[in-house]
């Protein structure tokens, strides 16, 4: 069994969804791991991270429009804004979703689907460089 880890910084840069799929796949062919899992984990607690489709961009956007739905920026509705108005909307988005994913790996790659993608989904509008950590783990 083997064991390899890498942190990559994405940047966003506005609010939405940025792939990173490339990074990733070049991690994962660099480790020569046939078999094992990886867990990809956002070290942030406003912003996330999806599987989601990669082909048609109306997705991301559709996605971007549901989350300012249900979670909007509104004052009067949330007595934590400590860095701004997008503060507490983007913690209410990641609570949502996920900063942790698992992957299988089998023959040296990821296990995705044909549309599939990895996607930062970035919740402020003025975000820092966000940094994600990779783990890959097999055989």
């Amino acid at each position: 069994m083997r064991q390899a880890i890498r942190h990559l910084t994405v940047e966003a840069p506005a609010r939405g969804l940025v792939e990173f799929t490339s990074q990733v796949r070049g991690f994962v062919s660099e480790q020569r791991i046939q078999t094992g899992v990886l867990t990809i984990f956002c070290r942030h607690t406003s912003a996330s991270l999806l599987i989601q489709e990669n082909a048609d961009p109306s997705v991301r956007r559709d996605l971007e429009r549901y989350f300012a739905t249900i979670a909007p920026e509104d004052p009067t509705r949330y007595e934590h804004d400590a860095e701004g108005a997008d503060d507490m909307p983007a913690h209410l988005r990641t609570s949502l979703t996920q900063v942790q994913l698992s992957v299988p790996v089998e023959r040296g790659q990821m296990v995705l689907g044909t549309w599939q993608g990895l996607y930062l989904f970035e919740h402020r509008r003025e975000a820092p460089p966000r940094h994600i950590v990779l783990h890959l783990i097999g055989e």
